[in-house]
This record gives structure tokens, C-alpha cells and sequence, in this order.
């Protein structure tokens, strides 16, 4: 495909204007050229790229392949009614869930107040459930943290792949080539074209520490249910880099028949890099090997109302769904038996709680592990 770039605007004469051509030996600014050579017609991708620094001609090559996606975002509704408003709801929570924004708080805001990250992941999830045939998305993640704008980039590539169609991403950042794995790749710094699945991801270390509530307070505010914290639970932090990006904790079942985790949070700029789901199989594999305070083998027992969590749950082939409830318990019935429990071991029932009384959609899995999937 060759793309020829030809602007022109005023040549101006002012006295600023002939002393800056005097100064700097330039004779207009009123001409742009550019020729691209782009061979991209045999449609054998899913994702390019058209990279380089400001005012080299990005946007204009953009322009000739297709308009910029830019929708208009209702302000009077929230992001989880703004995307695909027609379709089926699973879709809209899983293409926010894929890029990352799986932070369901952030669901029930408007776009216009939501900080430029999660404007940037809501904007690349309508796209990728809209999924149209051909894209061109301008400004890709410079307007966010580069930490953002990587996890980000990554996660967009994995949901982008699925649908089917093609997108060419326009950036002034290098920093996100690596996370993208881009088909191919025009430089307008060097105007050179690369093709053939170049780069690679980068691959995360991560450190699993065992620890108390300590860390809670850093996670809280971004998990879905706010709730008491579990008793006799021991708590494991994931770190990258010595920063502190994961939270789980786990307890075990009367009798220790089982591990009962619960608490997952990943930190709102690492959702979509894979961590949640890694971090959770490493703490639930070293129970199901014995590696607890209590030296014994145990299963582990998860349940999430988040539908993008249930997903990859399902998923996963060393998870097995073990129950799906619309509702909650009957909360009154659950007080009474934990009053009950509490009489009988001596101890004072007056101020026994309930759980449960929730219209909340709960479904529950258990870890079997590589050895018993394999089996």
C-alpha cells in the first residue's frame, strides 16, 4: 500500500515569522510530505503499528488507512450501560474484565470522571466488544502511566486477537512494542518497516510472600465486596519488583477437609497482565502439596461473584466448577446456627452475625491441580 502525505497550509510573513526563517535558514513551514510504502494488503495480520515521535506523520497515516476510533460516551449512564448497550451483558463485563478494568467500582461510574487509565481501558474494551473489521485507534496510550500503558497495551493485544478483526495502533511510545507483539511495525522516526512477530512480552518475575492482614489496607479499596476480614486466615502478597501487586488470603473448612481462599485483589495497574490467575494457582498448588502450617495436602475451595474471574476459572483446566447460586443464604437462619455454635462452645452469642442475604450471583470452584487433571 503506498500512502503519499501532501499538507499545506499559510505561509505567513509577519516579522516573527521571517525572523525565525532568517534565524534558523528555513524558507516556509507551510508544506508536509511524507511517502509510506506500507505492504500490508495481503491481510495476513490482526495488529500493526505506526510508531514515532510527534509530528512525523502518524496521524495522518492513520487518516489515509481509516477514520480514528473515537466514540462519543453518554453522560448520564455508567461505563457497564455505555458499552455495547444492545448486547448481552457477559460480553460488556468480559471485554472490561479482558483489558484489565476489572475493577467492578469502576463499572458503575460515568467515563467522564473516571481517572485517564481507566477512561484509556474502558475506551480499548467498547472497542474490543464492538469489534470492528478495521480499526485505527490514535493517541494509544500516551496519555497515561507507562505502567498503565504496558499492562494495558498487552492486555488489549490478547482480547484484540480474539475478535477476529484488524486494528493499527498509532503511538509515540516505544515502551509498549514489547507488550503489544504487533504483526508489524512503521517507525516515521526511520522510516523503516518491520514485520513478523519481532517482539516478545516480557516475562514478569514474580515473588509470593507469606504474611498477615498487614497489606490489606493497600488492596482493600480496590476489591469488589466489602466484608469482614476471614478468620484464622493466613494472607499472601505477589510482588514484581519489590511492589506489592496481589492479595489472597486463605483459611481452611471445619475439620481441614479443605483450603478456602478468598480476598483476590491485583492492583488496578496490573489487571490484564495475567498475574491474578498465576499468583492464585502458585498459592493454591503449595496447599494442595501440603506447603501450610498445617503439613497437610488440601484442595482449595474459591468462590467470586466476578464474572470475568468465573471466566478464566472456567477456563483453567486445573479448576472444576463446584456450585453456581443466584442468592445468598437465608442470613437469619446462618445467625441462629452461629449463636447456636457459639452457646455450645461456652462463648458469648449476643453479638453473633450472619452471612449470607445478598442478591448477589456467587459461583464456586475448586483447585485440583495438574496432577489430578492429568490423571
Amino acid at each position: 500500500m503506498k500512502v503519499e502525505i501532501r499538507h499545506r497550509c499559510s505561509d505567513f510573513d509577519t516579522y516573527r515569522a521571517a525572523r525565525v526563517k532568517s534565524l534558523f535558514n528555513v524558507e516556509s513551514g507551510a508544506d508536509f510530505a511524507l511517502d509510506v510504502d506500507l505492504p500490508i494488503d495481503d491481510g495476513d495480520w490482526s495488529l500493526g503499528v505506526v510508531v514515532g515521535p510527534s509530528g512525523s506523520g502518524k496521524s495522518s497515516i492513520g487518516a489515509k488507512l481509516g477514520s480514528a476510533y473515537a466514540p462519543r460516551w453518554p453522560q448520564d449512564l455508567p461505563v457497564i450501560d455505555a458499552i455495547a448497550p444492545g448486547g448481552d451483558f457477559n460480553a460488556a463485563t468480559g471485554a472490561l474484565s479482558a483489558v484489565g478494568l476489572g475493577s467492578v467500582p469502576t463499572w458503575l461510574r460515568p467515563f467522564q470522571v473516571l481517572s485517564n487509565g481507566e477512561q484509556f481501558r474502558a475506551t480499548l474494551a467498547r472497542l474490543v466488544c464492538e469489534a470492528p473489521e478495521f480499526a485505527v485507534v490514535d493517541e494509544f496510550s500516551s496519555v497515561v502511566d507507562r505502567q498503565i500503558a504496558k499492562v494495558g497495551a498487552g492486555a488489549f493485544a490478547k482480547a484484540w486477537r480474539r475478535t477476529g478483526g484488524k486494528a493499527v495502533l498509532l503511538s509515540c511510545h516505544y515502551d509498549i512494542l514489547d507488550w503489544l507483539e504487533p504483526d508489524w511495525v512503521f517507525d516515521t522516526a526511520s522510516g523503516q518497516f518491520e514485520r513478523g512477530r519481532l517482539w516478545r512480552r516480557p516475562r514478569l518475575e514474580m515473588h509470593i510472600h507469606q504474611t498477615d492482614w498487614r497489606y490489606w489496607p493497600l488492596f482493600e479499596p480496590h476489591h469488589y465486596l466489602k466484608l469482614p476480614r476471614m478468620i484464622a486466615a493466613r494472607c499472601y502478597v505477589a510482588t514484581i519488583d519489590g511492589e506489592p501487586v496481589a492479595h489472597l488470603a486463605v483459611s481452611t473448612r471445619p475439620g481441614l477437609v479443605e483450603a478456602r481462599a478468598c480476598r483476590l485483589v491485583v492492583m488496578p495497574e496490573w489487571q490484564g497482565a495475567g498475574v491474578g490467575m498465576r499468583f492464585l494457582n502458585a498459592v493454591c498448588d503449595a496447599w494442595r502439596r501440603g506447603e501450610n502450617r498445617y503439613g497437610k495436602p488440601m484442595p482449595t475451595l474459591f468462590h467470586t461473584s466476578h464474572p470475568g474471574l468465573a471466566s478464566a476459572l472456567r477456563r483453567d483446566r486445573k479448576w472444576t466448577q463446584v456450585s453456581a447460586k443466584l442468592h445468598g443464604d437465608h442470613k437469619g437462619r446462618c445467625r441462629e446456627s452461629v449463636a447456636k455454635s457459639a452457646a455450645k462452645a461456652g462463648k458469648d452469642a449476643s453479638g453473633a452475625a450472619g452471612y449470607g442475604g445478598h442478591f448477589r450471583a456467587v459461583q464456586g470452584f475448586r483447585y485440583l491441580g495438574e496432577a489430578v487433571c492429568a490423571s
